[in-house]
């Protein structure tokens, strides 16, 4: 668990001791049973939970002005304890408010201290209880006996929970975990390692183009290349900074650009294993094209066949393609399996783009 969530937890935990302090101080003032009679306090009473309140709104100001640390926090634990004794000994009877504030030093603890420390504050706990027992008159001492037994069940249950709870939450981070490894390695084998793999053969292009003395035609294929290596590097760089959450902005976009967008695909083609999967490949970049770039409401994608010419067609209604390029990873793909590509001119706004390639 992070700094910060310990930190919102022991605030949590600070708000409840002010709001215990506050209750209690009204219970005890409206019980007809005390000794004082209804709308009445004892003055050691009220000192007693005035101290508490102050110490409270201490502990809440040190929280909140990130003065908190391991030391305070045993500190507190202490107190805890210290006070629901004190009110113990000055307001033991049938509706004393004492349990309750025992109770709570020990769900604060079980908190943020775990197993071992729950079980050691509900053994002081419940060694205090038992020592103002003892030191009380005879016959009260029968009629209290089995309060601190009760406190050790609660206290045992509350670690026991509190245990089970922190295995379930570390369950859940590390199938989190592996859910999120999971999905980085799909985006890396079906987006950057492609585009790698295109990469590779639009190079041995290049290396052919030298060999045969083309050389204006690879100054040509080069630049492309850099303008391709270029896009992708800001992609790979942008989706670092999403996963280290530098740059929620571009995820917040993104995810609304996704509800957003409706896509429509239809697909009724044949052919090998190889060129289905390169099919459809071109036209999952279509989509996270679509997703990422375009800032469309509708994206038409459709894979037809005649014959044994393959067409694939995307259609959009958003920016369009800059200065009239294709994406890289598409035209790439598109040039391996010796296929066409053409960019629409039409009048209307967005991206349109045909596509065609040989089934066998």
């Amino acid at each position: 668990m992070k700094a910060r969530d310990f930190a919102d937890l022991d605030l949590n935990v600070a708000r409840a001791r002010i709001a215990l302090s506050i209750v209690a101080l009204i219970s005890i003032y409206i019980d007809p049973t005390t000794g004082q009679g209804i709308f009445t306090i004892d003055p050691a009473v009220l000192i007693t939970l005035a101290l508490h309140l102050a110490y409270g709104l201490a502990a809440y100001a040190l929280i909140d002005w990130r003065m908190w640390s391991d030391r305070i926090l045993a500190a507190t634990t202490a107190l805890d304890i210290l006070f629901a004794t004190a009110i113990a000994f000055f307001t033991e009877g049938p509706t004393s408010p004492s349990y309750v504030f025992f109770t709570f030093a020990i769900i604060a603890a079980g908190c943020r201290l775990g197993l071992r420390a729950t079980l050691s504050v509900t053994l002081a706990s419940v060694m205090l209880y038992l020592a103002l027992i003892a030191l009380s008159p005879a016959g009260v001492k029968s009629l209290y006996m089995m309060r601190p037994a009760y406190l050790a069940i609660i206290g045992c249950v509350i670690g026991f929970l509190g245990r089970q709870r922190a295995i379930f939450e570390t369950r859940i981070r590390e199938l989190e975990t592996m859910s999120e490894r999971e999905e980085i390695a799909r985006a890396l084998h079906d987006g950057y390692v492609q585009v790698l793999a295109g990469l590779n053969l639009r190079l041995e292009g290049l290396h052919e183009l030298l060999i045969r003395g083309r050389s204006d035609e690879a100054l040509e294929e080069m630049r492309e290349l850099q303008i391709g290596v270029t896009r992708e590097y800001d992609e790979v760089r942008e989706y670092i900074h999403s996963l280290m959450n530098l740059d929620r902005k571009i995820a917040e976009t993104a995810a609304a650009s996704t509800n957003e967008t409706r896509f429509h695909l239809t697909t009724d083609f044949a052919a090998n294993g190889l060129l289905a999967e390169h099919l459809l490949l071109i036209m999952l970049e279509g989509v996270r094209n679509a997703r990422r770039h375009a800032q469309a409401r509708e994206v038409a994608l459709h894979a037809t066949q005649a014959g044994d010419l393959i067409r694939i067609t995307i259609d959009d209604d958003g920016v369009g393609f800059a200065r009239g390029e294709a994406p890289w990873a598409i035209a790439s793909r598109v040039a391996e399996y010796g296929g066409q590509l053409k960019i629409g001119q039409e009048s209307r706004s967005g991206a349109h783009m045909e596509i065609e390639l040989r089934a066998a």
